[in-house]
């Protein structure tokens, strides 16, 4: 398959930049229930999931892909704590397997905050641990403004997705709102400028999550592109 993926790839002239990974029983209903069920932080799936990641890193390399990402998960906040180092010690063994087939592992901003998400990053050690920062993710999670958790990420940062979203009324408990690039808080304009003041040179990752409607996903995906292009044109021009 991977052979397969690879010939389809080059016939469309494609760049695979990153393989994500995901798990059977990720569940993304509810903040609490990403909480109970997403990526490796829960206890009762960790060490499957964990196998299930190193052999995502594997299928990423036949791909000649050198970037894996995933959502870790709600890490918890007390970094002294038995299960806290518990997930370090399960995404080192991650970052090593990753290290062996020549890539990186890129975390998925969204369940953190950026301080947190900061310490954790300094507590793993790892030297090919970074950050995929999605602005929309800090919106639709609450977890923090995301200009200035850019900012804080920045030197982590080695991937992007472009996505915007809504504030929820009571951030951190209900979900933001998704909705087109260019229609939420996320400030395009900022984000970009942003991104050029870190010194960030790699894709811009376009996501827009609505499965349920694919005619509409694709179309908002291709404005999405036009107006990213737009702004970048309108960007150097200032410049």
């Amino acid at each position: 398959m991977a052979e397969q993926f690879k010939a389809t790839l080059d016939r469309l002239n494609l760049e695979l930049t990153a393989v994500f990974g995901g798990f059977e029983g990720e569940n993304y209903g509810s903040i609490p229930i990403v909480e109970q069920t997403v990526g490796l932080v829960p206890a009762a799936t960790r060490t499957a999931r964990l196998n299930e990641m190193k052999a995502i890193s594997d299928f990423a390399a036949r791909l000649d892909c050198d970037v894996v990402a995933l959502h870790l998960g709600f890490v918890p906040h007390d970094a002294n704590g038995r299960e806290y180092r518990e997930i370090v010690d399960a995404t080192k063994s991650l970052c090593d397997h990753v290290a062996r087939n020549d890539q990186n592992l890129h975390l998925e901003t969204g369940q953190e905050s950026a301080d947190a998400l900061v310490q954790f990053m300094t507590d793993t050690q790892a030297k090919n641990l970074f950050v995929n920062f999605d602005p929309a993710n800090m919106i639709l999670y609450g977890t923090g403004e995301p200009i200035a958790a850019l900012r804080k990420l920045g030197p982590w940062v080695r991937s992007v997705h472009c996505k915007d979203a809504l504030w929820s009324a009571h951030p951190g408990e209900t979900w933001g709102q998704e909705v087109p690039l260019g229609e939420g808080d996320v400030n395009m304009v900022n984000y970009l400028r942003t991104l050029s003041e870190i010194g960030y040179t790699g894709p811009l990752t376009i996501e827009r999550e609505i499965p349920q409607d694919p005619e509409r996903q694709k179309a908002e995906r291709g404005q999405a592109a036009r107006l990213l292009r737009a702004l970048k044109s309108r960007m150097v021009s200032i410049d």
